[in-house]
């Protein structure tokens, strides 16, 4: 076994126990270790690591992270998600409501947003109704993996199919052949968490909404600004798609775009940039580097080749790309599986699509997003195990796949 591949085992073995001793381990401590691992011995130089980590997504996410700062610590998110959900009165209805909202939203604002303003809030949903919050995380969590399906700005790794899959029309493509399944999957992962929280559905007790006041009016304003832009930016550019335009603007610009009313014109700049996240880009730019390491030493290109199976069949396209996801995430899968589709038609791409997308239901690295809400969660003092993730996830993500590829054999045949 190679230095990298056993770093990347250990990596995984200290996010599932994430504990030695009475020492707690957190998720961006465990992959930042192992990023230093291996730069301290080689396995992969200085100047490698630095290309492995990709700007944009680096860029987006920070310019995210100050949005959603921004709305929670104003108070607004709080009141828009008042006027959200005081109708819903049972917790079957508080889930489906997220579920359903967060998917819908996804496909519009990409997952790894709905991730980071999303979390704060089923958390607050959590305490204030006394409702388990690993069943709101998870219900965020599989709502915003599986409603990013269908959209090509839903995640990265659809962007970059619809970029460079030569799809004519893309919006189109992805909403024709992934919105019938992926509202299938949405009503099977409600089903999969009643029943694995069955206890909190019973629940008699009706749910009471308390109104929720600004915290700051001012910085309100600005992240109402922040939220317009970032919608009306994104809108602009499934226009600008769906007319073919050669002018795209690229996420991690409308990301900083977005970002720039609290950082420019609030009096709290300071306090929102210190209050970031920023062990969570941190893990992001180790994972880069890691996994990077990993795919230079080969061995999973061996791996995959001694199978001798053909890689541009459906079910091959849609069980590597999930599998291979859980080791070196979705986004540089999608990257690097591209090129070995050679004229790829549009049943291929869509099978990429929804199997680099739904690794993130099986375990919590399989989507950036999943760490994102569990970095966000242990911020506010709660937390999702690799574990609990992994027992509600593996049997949902192998369903979800089932659903997909069922559907694909009817709608392409």
């Amino acid at each position: 076994m190679n230095l990298s591949v056993l770093t990347l085992f250990a990596v995984f073995v200290l996010i599932a126990v994430r504990k030695i001793g009475h020492f707690n381990i957190r998720i961006w401590q465990s992959m930042t270790c192992g990023a230093a691992v291996v730069l301290a011995t080689g396995e992969i130089s200085g100047l490698d690591a630095l290309k492995s980590i990709d700007l944009n997504v680096m860029l987006f996410l920070f310019g995210m992270f100050v949005v959603g700062q921004a709305l929670v610590a104003s108070g607004y998110l709080y009141a828009l998600a008042y006027h959200l959900f005081n109708r819903m009165t049972s917790v079957p209805q508080l889930v489906c409501g997220i579920l359903f909202g967060a998917a819908l939203s996804s496909a519009l604002l990409m997952n790894d947003t709905l991730a980071i303003i999303g979390t704060p809030l089923v958390l607050r949903l959590a305490r204030e109704h006394n409702i388990n919050s690993k069943l709101l995380l998870l219900t965020l969590a599989y709502a915003i993996t599986i409603g990013s399906v269908m959209s090509p700005l839903g995640n990265p790794q659809n962007f970059l199919i619809a970029s460079q899959g030569g799809l004519p029309a893309p919006f189109l493509t992805f909403f024709k052949a992934l919105a019938v399944p992926t509202l299938i999957n949405l009503a099977v992962t409600y089903l999969v968490l009643r029943l694995a929280y069955r206890q909190q559905f019973i629940t008699a007790m009706p749910l009471t909404h308390n109104p929720v006041e600004l915290l700051d009016k001012k910085l309100a304003k600005l992240a109402q600004a922040s939220l317009f832009l970032l919608i009306g930016l994104i809108t602009l550019n499934i226009i600008l798609s769906a007319m073919h335009s050669t002018m795209q603007l690229k996420l991690s610009h409308i990301a900083l775009i977005a970002a720039l009313p609290p950082i420019l014109f609030s009096s709290a700049r300071l306090h929102l940039l210190k209050s970031l996240d920023w062990s969570t880009l941190l893990f992001f730019a180790a994972m880069f580097v890691l996994m990077s390491s990993v795919w230079q030493t080969g061995i999973m290109q061996q791996q995959v080749n001694e199978l001798h199976i053909d890689l541009t069949t459906i079910p091959a396209i849609m069980l590597l790309s999930a599998s291979l996801s859980q080791l070196i995430s979705n986004v540089p899968l999608v990257a690097l599986y591209l090129p070995m589709l050679t004229n790829p038609s549009p049943e291929s791409l869509m099978a990429l699509a929804a199997g680099s997308t739904i690794a993130g239901n099986l375990l919590i690295l399989g989507a950036a997003s999943n760490v994102i809400i569990i970095q966000h969660a242990e911020k506010h003092e709660a937390t999702l195990g690799f574990f609990e993730f992994a027992r509600v996830g593996i049997p949902l993500g192998f369903t979800n796949l089932l659903i997909y590829w069922v559907w694909f054999r009817c709608w392409y045949d």
